[in-house]
């Protein structure tokens, strides 16, 4: 199988989102975060063929969400592609315009314009995490949904795709040295089965769930968002206080309109 990559080194622009500050993030995360008994619903989204993953992890958002909360929100590739073209200028067919996407911008793209499907437009609020503040990401994960990940894969972790990417690779696997492989957008968080270095977390990506110990996930990120969808709601909205979500959306507000003003 041809997997695609397609995340740009990661950009912070001033004023971005940032779900640090708030209240809920003070929080201990929860130990475990099983989530077995609902399927995920993720899909490839072309992510095989081209390298849309800014896009196919919100697909994959939008469908973990709706799964979290019992229903279905139907995505299909040419959603996922459509989304790709506007947010990051890839055309299609075009070889040389798929060049990936900065999730920052992407993000920002989704939040003014939305992530547009056959029946419906979704519109996601955000706010930008401490990639390295694993407990944050946790509580993310289990007050919003998985989060949005930009990680640095290296060329060792292609020999576990479907197995477990972890740092302990032997030397025959290839070059451990993160982003040597290149940048990736995944989801990271429908679950997670405890919290040491080798405790093993669920990520999202090419239409599957792959294995990773949060060693690992130390090792490779270079940044995390979580996010919200509104029209979708969340998993446990009750997490979110009334603070903390009209936070959040004028910390969005205000980031769009500086956006559209600069």
């Amino acid at each position: 199988m041809t997997l695609k990559l397609g995340a740009k080194p990661a950009v912070v622009h001033p004023g971005q989102p940032r779900l640090d500050r708030l209240r809920m993030m003070a929080r201990v995360a929860p130990p475990v975060l099983i989530r077995d008994h609902i399927q995920p619903q993720a899909k490839m989204f072309a992510n095989g063929s081209i390298g849309d993953c800014t896009s196919a992890g919100l697909a994959n958002s939008i469908r973990a969400v709706s799964a979290l909360n019992g229903f279905t929100t139907d995505v299909i590739d040419a959603d996922a592609i459509k989304f790709y073209e506007h947010s990051t200028g890839y055309v299609d067919g075009d070889p040389a315009t798929d060049q990936g996407g900065v999730e920052t911008d992407v993000l920002a793209y989704a939040a003014a314009s939305g992530y547009a499907l056959q029946t419906q437009t979704l519109y996601p609020i955000w706010g930008t995490i401490d990639p390295q503040n694993l407990n944050s990401i946790r509580v993310a994960a289990a007050s919003l949904g998985p989060v949005y990940l930009g990680v640095q894969l290296a060329i060792a972790d292609q020999a576990n795709v479907g197995a477990v990417w972890d740092t302990d690779t032997p030397a025959s696997d290839g070059d451990p040295t993160p982003g040597s492989w290149g940048g990736h957008c995944l989801l990271a968080g429908f679950s997670y089965y405890g919290t040491s270095d080798t405790d093993i977390v669920l990520l999202t990506t090419w239409g599957t769930q792959q294995r990773a110990t949060w060693r690992w996930v130390r090792s490779r990120i270079m940044e995390a968002h979580g996010l919200l969808w509104p029209q979708l709601a969340t998993p446990k909205p009750s997490f979110l206080s009334v603070g903390d979500l009209d936070s959040i959306r004028a910390d969005n507000a205000a980031f769009l309109s500086g956006v559209r003003t600069s």
